[in-house]
């Protein structure tokens, strides 16, 4: 591993890590696209995200549960659905084109983009 690609992945940890504590997002739609950058493919990207945000998930999860923030009834309920859904996913992400993965992750980011804008103007405008 090259020191390029290490000083990018400390990088990447530590804005994640911020935008994870802060904001509650982080994982995919920040990890993954820097480790395409990075030199990984879309599916080692994809699975390289997932382990990383276990330990900040982890940590974030045990501070917002000092301030009261956190109920574990449905974060357990969505974390056993997620285990199911991770599952499927890896089936399907290894059984099609990297090309395919790669424009459909590119989708899902727009996506999330517009949700995000389009409800921030929303509530400036009722606001």
């Amino acid at each position: 591993m090259s020191t390029t690609t290490i000083v990018g992945a400390v990088c990447l940890g530590l804005v994640a890590g911020i935008m994870s504590g802060l904001l509650g997002v982080g994982g995919g739609i920040l990890f993954v696209p820097v480790l395409l950058v990075l030199g990984l493919g879309q599916v080692e990207a994809a699975a390289t995200s997932l382990l990383a945000i276990v330990p900040a998930a982890t940590l974030g999860a045990y501070r917002q549960s000092q301030y009261g923030n956190l109920r574990l009834r449905p974060a357990l309920i969505i974390g056993v659905a997620s285990i199911v859904g991770v599952a499927v996913g890896v089936q399907i992400a290894t059984s099609l084109p990297e090309d395919l993965l790669r424009r459909l992750f590119g989708v899902l980011a727009i996506a999330v983009a517009a949700q995000l804008a389009w409800r921030a103007r929303r509530d400036s405008v009722s606001s």
